[in-house]
């Protein structure tokens, strides 16, 4: 690696001279990096775009930033709560009359803000497809009555898609448009936005990334089956495409308190502030410290927050340390993401804030005192998987992931692999996963002694005590 670049100007450099050994080391098709500090910008991109055609990726081609929409459709319920037409602790029954799901309680006590930290407490991973009319969210939303409740609302963090539909739709009938619109009139064209997508039928105008997938056993990255997911899935972080440029727009209008680069105010400073707000705490096995509302606060010791974003092959990862007008953005489209993620974000991080990202979790060299694999082996099941611990007769734990109903919309395939103890209450996968170890941890005790959920950034309660 070169020296550590102490400006803007060395960062371009050291992009233009690492980023092509980088992908190739990860894997990575192509990827493009922003990096926004005291209002200056610095983008670069490298790679191939699509394996298939062969074209080139450049600082204006757009990637999906699934996930990351997450934030955008906060900002459009925060203009909301600015103007004082919805109250963060307002029942979303208040505006949205005919929400329900399965628990008739929860239905009528969930709030804006439940939604908003992934406190909800509904099943989280539905991607129904709506079809690609206006009324995608709508339907959506209005086929969610069977949804089981796996807490109650208020009670922990479980992250959840779910529940940005619905948010979706709040904005929708508040506003008495399309999410979609209302994103581009009331955030995008604000901010002056011009490489900005939120359909497939938007990103043909611009140079595309197509995600890509090695789900075969020989790990060649081959171009994933779909561009994008369902529209209904719009709010959630279906198919929001953009340049990373304009990705760095928005850390802009964030780090300025709300306001765009022309002076127009887009959320207000207080509304800002509040997302950043401590909302709920994330469990141990989960690779940042807390929940705002919609933002991910990584390492609050540090100031880190943001949030990442997958959609079908390919990933996509936003952090900003607002304590020194710092943003850094990484769009990539397959391979080891996770990996390149350290390599570009947590080096560019570290020179030009001196905050440094959390390492990955691996197995431990000794079994943790007190691990029980007989109270955790068994089945534990969503919509989206079924994630089974079994225990094989030479004593090694393995996972089995089946797809669910679910999964079908992001591509999934079966996979089994080892895990090992990590806690008391822990486990960890033996070998990296797309270039990290993932922690799984497990909570509850039913009268058998067992495990009743499994925890990860989600919440999946036990479908069986059998392995």
């Amino acid at each position: 690696m070169s020296s550590r670049p102490t400006s803007l100007a060395a960062t371009r450099a050291w992009l233009q001279d690492e980023l092509p050994s980088l992908l190739r080391r990860r894997r990575v098709p192509a990827a493009a990096v922003g990096v926004l500090h005291d209002g200056q910008v610095v983008d670069h991109a490298s790679g191939v775009l699509n394996l298939d055609t062969g074209v080139e990726a450049t600082a204006d081609a757009l990637f999906q930033v699934g996930s990351i929409t997450k934030l955008w459709t906060t900002d459009l319920v925060m203009q909301l709560v600015d103007e004082g037409r919805v109250g963060l602790d307002d029942e979303i029954v208040r505006h949205l009359p005919g929400f329900a799901v399965a628990d008739e309680d929860a239905t009528r006590t969930i709030t804006v803000r439940h939604l908003l930290s992934h406190t909800a407490g509904f099943e989280g991973d539905v991607f129904t497809d709506h079809g690609p009319g206006d009324d995608a969210v709508e339907r959506f939303v209005a086929s969610m009555g069977d949804l089981p409740q796996i807490f109650a609302p208020g009670e922990r963090f479980s992250y959840s898609n779910t529940g940005f539909a619905v948010l979706g739709r709040l904005v929708e009938v508040v506003r008495g448009t399309t999410w979609d619109r209302a994103l581009q009139e009331r955030l995008a064209a604000p901010m002056g936005l011009t490489h900005f997508a939120t359909t497939a039928y938007d990103a043909i105008r611009f140079r595309a990334a197509m995600g890509h997938i090695d789900p075969a056993p020989d790990h060649v990255l081959r171009p994933g089956p779909a561009w994008g997911m369902a529209r209904a899935s719009g709010p959630v972080g279906a198919m929001l495409s953009m340049r990373v440029r304009d990705l760095l727009g928005y850390a802009a209008m964030h780090l300025s308190g709300g306001v765009a680069h022309d002076g127009t105010r887009v959320v207000s400073a207080a509304s800002c502030a509040e997302v950043l707000a401590r909302q709920v705490d994330h469990p141990a096995s989960t690779r940042s410290d807390a929940r705002g509302l919609g933002w991910s606060l990584d390492d609050t010791s540090q100031g880190i927050v943001g949030h990442d974003g997958q959609t079908i092959g390919q990933s996509a990862f936003f952090r900003m340390v607002p304590e020194h007008g710092l943003a850094v953005a990484l769009l990539t489209n397959g391979g080891d993401t996770h990996g390149l993620y350290h390599d570009v974000v947590g080096h560019l991080l570290d020179d030009l804030a001196g905050v440094r990202v959390a390492a990955d979790p691996a197995p431990p060299r000794q079994p943790p005192p007190g691990f029980d694999a007989a109270r955790l082996l068994g089945t534990y099941r969503a919509r989206i998987v079924d994630w089974t611990l079994c225990r094989h007769p030479d004593g090694r734990l393995w996972v089995e992931e089946v797809p669910g109903p679910e999964a079908a919309a992001v591509g999934d395939e079966p996979v089994r692999y080892q895990v090992v103890p990590y806690a008391a209450d822990q486990v960890v996968t033996a070998e990296a996963l797309h270039g990290a170890h993932h922690v799984f941890g497990f909570t509850g005790r039913d009268p058998a002694g067992r495990a009743t959920h499994l925890t990860t950034s989600r919440v999946i309660p036990r479908a069986s005590l059998e392995a």
